[in-house]
């Protein structure tokens, strides 16, 4: 029992890695993405719940959504048509993001992740964005997913830069 939320981890890897294998937006990425999503969602509870929260479930699970993400980037970014003042605007937001991470890291000598619950929404609206594409165009679901995203990081600055870092 001590192990089956760094199990559920692991299989978020797995799932990645097998969404390589497979067509963008086919029935079989979508059943994969989905369940990579769903481990996502449940591994951290799953740890909490059963007292077996760890560093190296922390660790794990760091690793998988960067195997997740960009699984997803291999796959999806050839086939969208992006368009330029989305690239910019994806861009300012990280730029906002490194802001915030270089200030959390001067101010309190360490990385600060912050896990609020507009984080949570951003995170829950890019998730269900790949779900969207089918019927609704990328140019419009973008504006709401980057919308959250910046309002999100601006939070992030603020909460960090006024001491308010653990909402």
């Amino acid at each position: 029992m001590k192990k089956i939320a760094n199990i559920i981890t692991a299989s978020r890897i797995i799932f990645s890695i097998a969404i390589l294998f497979f067509p963008p937006l086919s029935p079989m990425f979508y059943v994969l993405y989905g369940a990579a999503g769903l481990t996502d969602m449940i591994d951290g509870t799953v740890a909490r719940k059963t007292n077996t929260v760890s560093a190296f479930g922390a660790k794990l699970d760091t690793i998988a959504d960067f195997i997740f993400v960009a699984v997803c980037l291999i796959k999806l970014l050839p086939i969208l048509d992006i368009p330029i003042w989305l690239y910019i605007w994806i861009a300012v937001i990280a730029i906002i993001k490194v802001i915030n991470i270089i200030s959390g890291a001067v101010m309190f000598k360490k990385l600060i992740a912050l896990h609020t619950v507009m984080n949570k929404i951003t995170g829950a609206l890019l998730f269900l964005l790949p779900f969207t594409l089918s019927f609704i165009e990328l140019k419009y679901s973008t504006i709401v997913v980057c919308a959250a995203a910046t309002f999100t990081a601006i939070q992030e600055g603020y909460l960090i830069r006024t001491g308010r870092k653990y909402v």
